[in-house]
C-alpha cells in the first residue's frame, strides 16, 4: 500500500458511529442540571434524550446485523489498530443513554420501568465497557504494529467507558436496595474512577510526548485531540456525583470527605482542562488551516465538551460560585455549536458518501512539524 490508488474501500459502520450517540446524549444530561436555563430545557432534554436513544437503537441493530451477516468486517476493525480503539464508544454510547434514562424516562414511562431500564442499559455498558478497557490495550500490547508516533486521542477510547460508569452510577445508586448494596457500588464506582484516571492520565502523557517529537498529522486525526477533554470533564463530573451521593449513603466523617474531593480534585483538573482547550483549539486552527476535511473524527469535539459542561455545573453546585455557573453556560453553548458542526457535516457526509467508505487495511497517519503554515 504505497499509493492512495493502491488502498481498497468497503462501506460499512464502524464502532466509531456510536460516537454520534454519545455527543448527542450529553446535551440532555448537560441540560437539565445547567445553571439559570437548567429548568426551563427540560423538553428539550428530553427530545434530544428521544433523539439519542433511537439512534442507539438503529447502530446497535445496524452493527448486529452487519457482525452476523459479514462476521469478516467486525474482525477486520478489531485488528485494526486505529479503529480498534473506537470499540470504547458503544459502551459509553449506553451508559450516556443509561443516564438519561434515569433524568428523563419517569417523564413518559412510569418511574420503576425507567429505573430499570436504566439498571440494564448501566450493566450492559460497564460490562462492556471493562471488557473494552482490558482488551483493545491488550491487543495493542501484543499484537499491533505501532509507529513510534502513533499516540493519539483515540487510545483513549477504550479506557473513558469506566469513568463514565461511575459518574451514571452515581444517579443509580439511591435506587439500590439496601445501604450495604448503595455502599458497595459507591466504592465499586471509585474503583473504575480509579481505572480510567490512572490509564487516562499514562496515555496523555504518551500524547503530549508525541506532540513534542512528532508534532501533529494536520489532518482528520487533529480532532481526537479533544478527547482528552473526556477523562478530564468527566472525572470532575463523577468526583461531584458521587460526592453528593456519599452523603446520604456513607457515615460521617468519610462522607465529608468523599463530597470534599468534587472540589479539591475537580478544580486543578479544571484548570488542566481549560489549559489543554486551548492548546487542542490551536492546533484544530492549524490543522483547518491546512485544509483538514471532515470525518468523523469530528465527533471527538461533543462528548469531551459534554463532559465539561457536567464536570463544570458540578463544580458551581459544591463551590456555589458564579464563575463556574457562568463557565458552565458558556460551554454549554459551545457544545451545541460543536454538535451542530458535526452534525451537518456527517449528514452531508452520507449524502456525498464521503464517510462511509472505510479502508480495508490500516492507514499509517505520519505526524509532521515540517509543513507549510
Amino acid at each position: 500500500m504505497s499509493t492512495n490508488a493502491q488502498i481498497e474501500f468497503s462501506k460499512e459502520i464502524g464502532p466509531n458511529w456510536f460516537a454520534s450517540v454519545m455527543g448527542t446524549g450529553i446535551i440532555a444530561n448537560a441540560a437539565v442540571g445547567l445553571p439559570w436555563f437548567g429548568e426551563h430545557l427540560s423538553s428539550l432534554g428530553l427530545a434530544i434524550w428521544l433523539l439519542a436513544s433511537i439512534m442507539l437503537f438503529f447502530m446497535l441493530l445496524i452493527k448486529i446485523v452487519q457482525t452476523v451477516m459479514n462476521p469478516h468486517i467486525i474482525k477486520r476493525q478489531f485488528n485494526d489498530p486505529v479503529m480498534a480503539q473506537f470499540f470504547g464508544a458503544p459502551p459509553m454510547a449506553i451508559l450516556t443513554v443509561a443516564g438519561g434514562t434515569v433524568l428523563f424516562g419517569p417523564q413518559i414511562m412510569p418511574s420503576d420501568v425507567a429505573i430499570i431500564i436504566a439498571w440494564i442499559l448501566w450493566i450492559l455498558g460497564t460490562v462492556g465497557g471493562l471488557i473494552a478497557a482490558v482488551i483493545i490495550p491488550y491487543r495493542l500490547f501484543t499484537h499491533h504494529k505501532i509507529r513510534h508516533d502513533a499516540a493519539f486521542g483515540g487510545w483513549l477510547m477504550p479506557v473513558v467507558p469506566p469513568m463514565v460508569s461511575a459518574a451514571m452510577g452515581a444517579m443509580l445508586i439511591p435506587y439500590a436496595q439496601n445501604i450495604v448494596l448503595q455502599q458497595t457500588l459507591l466504592y465499586f464506582c471509585y474503583a473504575m474512577f480509579g481505572i480510567s484516571l490512572i490509564s487516562s492520565l499514562i496515555i496523555i502523557t504518551m500524547i503530549w510526548s508525541r506532540l513534542v517529537h512528532s508534532g501533529t498529522s494536520g489532518g482528520a486525526r487533529a480532532p481526537t485531540l479533544w478527547i482528552v477533554l473526556g477523562p478530564l470533564g468527566q472525572s470532575i463530573t463523577a468526583a461531584g456525583a458521587l460526592g453528593t451521593v456519599a452523603l446520604l449513603v456513607v457515615d460521617e466523617p468519610m462522607s465529608t470527605s468523599i463530597n470534599n474531593m468534587a472540589i479539591i480534585y475537580g478544580v486543578p483538573i479544571w484548570g488542566f482542562a481549560f489549559f489543554w482547550s486551548i492548546l487542542a483549539g490551536l492546533l484544530t486552527i492549524r490543522a483547518l488551516r491546512r485544509k483538514m476535511p471532515f470525518s468523523l473524527t469530528w465527533w471527538a469535539l461533543t462528548f469531551p465538551v459534554g463532559t465539561c459542561v457536567t464536570g463544570t455545573t458540578q463544580l458551581a453546585l459544591h463551590t456555589g460560585l458564579w464563575v463556574f455557573e457562568c463557565a458552565a453556560v458558556i460551554l454549554f453553548a459551545g457544545l451545541i455549536c460543536t454538535w451542530l458542526i458535526a452534525a451537518i457535516g456527517t449528514i452531508n457526509g452520507v449524502k456525498n458518501r464521503s464517510i462511509i467508505h472505510n479502508p480495508t487495511t490500516p492507514i499509517h497517519i505520519v505526524s509532521n512539524k515540517d509543513y507549510l503554515e
